[in-house]
C-alpha cells in the first residue's frame, strides 16, 4: 500500500477514535484533568522504604548512624513534596473545580507524614511475625530485604493511611503497583491488625472491607473475599460489608477461600483448598474431608 492511502486509512481513524461523544465508547470518556503519576508514586514508595527501613535500600551514606537523621529529614521533605503533587492530582481527577485542593492536598500530605512513625511500628511487628512463623527465616534482615510479604504489606498499610485521609484513587496505585510486582492483592481498604505474615504469598487476595485481627497468617493462594453482591435499583454493585472477619491468632493455609461476611474466630485454624461461607466458631478446625470412594 502506498503512503497515501495508508494515511488515508490513518486519518479515517483518527476520526473515529476522536469522537469521544460517540456511543461506541461510552464508557471511555477524555480526560482533561490532572492525574497521578505512577512514576512519582513509585518514587514516593521507594522514599518511604529508606525511612522504614534505613540502611536497607538507601545509599551507603544514609546507612551510617551519625547521619541518619539529616538523610530521614531529606528524604520526608521529598516525600512531603511529591506527595503534595499526587495527592492534589488524584483529589482533582474525579471532580469538576479544584480550586482549593493545594491547600488540602498539603494538610493531607503533612497528617499522613505524622502517621509514618506507626506505620514503621506494625511493619516491626509484621516483621517479628514473620520470622517467628518461617524457620527458612535466617534473620529480620533478610525478611525485610527479600520477602514479598514485607514490600506488600508495606504498600497497603501507607495506602490505608492515605485512604483514611480521604485520598481517592493513589491509594489504588499503591497497592495495584505492589500486586503487580509481588501477585499479592490487598485492597488499600482492607483493616490490618498487628503482627500480620504472609507466607510465600503469589496469588493472595484481600478485599476491600476485609477486617484482619492480629497475629494472623495467610498462606499462598488466600482469598478473603465477597461471595455475593448487593445490587441498587439500576442494578449497580452497592460499596457495603462484603468481605470476612478474621479475629485475632487464625492462621488460614494455602488456596482456602473465605467468602462473605462472615466471622472467624479467634484462634482456628483454616486448612487448605478450603471453600468457606460460613461463620466458624473460635479455636475451630476447618480440614478437607476425606474423599469417599465407592467398594
Amino acid at each position: 500500500m502506498k503512503r497515501a492511502e495508508a494515511l488515508e486509512h490513518i486519518q479515517k481513524n483518527v476520526e473515529r477514535l476522536s469522537a469521544f461523544d460517540s456511543p461506541e465508547y461510552k464508557y471511555i470518556p477524555l480526560h482533561q484533568k490532572p492525574s497521578p503519576s505512577t512514576a512519582s508514586v513509585r518514587e514516593i514508595m521507594r522514599l518511604l522504604r529508606t525511612v522504614i527501613f534505613p540502611g536497607f535500600f538507601g545509599t551507603d551514606q544514609e546507612a551510617q548512624a551519625g547521619s541518619i537523621q539529616y538523610y530521614i529529614g531529606i528524604n520526608l521533605e521529598k516525600i512531603y513534596d511529591l506527595l503534595h503533587e499526587q495527592i492534589y492530582n488524584g483529589l482533582c481527577f474525579e471532580v469538576e473545580r479544584c480550586c482549593d485542593s493545594k491547600k488540602q492536598a498539603s494538610d493531607i500530605a503533612v497528617a499522613f507524614i505524622d502517621k509514618i512513625p506507626h506505620i514503621k511500628y506494625l511493619l516491626s511487628t509484621d516483621v517479628k511475625a514473620i520470622l517467628d512463623g518461617d524457620p527458612a527465616a535466617k534473620s529480620v534482615s533478610e525478611i525485610i530485604f527479600c520477602y514479598p510479604a514485607i514490600h506488600a504489606i508495606l504498600h497497603q498499610r501507607v495506602a490505608h493511611e492515605l485512604l483514611t485521609l480521604g485520598v481517592p484513587v493513589l491509594p489504588r496505585i499503591i497497592t495495584e503497583l505492589a500486586h503487580s510486582d509481588t501477585g499479592i492483592d490487598i485492597h488499600p481498604g482492607a483493616q490490618i491488625g498487628e503482627y500480620f505474615s504472609i507466607d510465600h504469598g503469589t496469588g493472595v487476595v484481600v478485599g476491600q472491607t476485609a477486617i484482619i485481627g492480629n497475629h494472623v497468617r495467610l498462606y499462598q493462594g488466600v482469598t478473603l473475599g465477597a461471595k455475593n453482591f448487593t445490587l441498587d435499583d439500576d442494578g449497580l454493585p452497592l460499596d457495603v460489608p462484603r468481605h470476612p472477619i478474621i479475629e485475632d491468632h487464625v492462621t488460614i493455609y494455602s488456596n482456602a477461600s473465605i467468602l462473605g461476611r462472615i466471622t472467624i474466630g479467634r484462634g482456628s485454624v483454616i486448612g487448605g483448598n478450603i471453600w468457606l461461607t460460613h461463620s466458624v466458631p473460635p479455636n475451630s478446625k476447618i480440614l478437607q474431608t476425606r474423599a469417599v470412594e465407592d467398594e
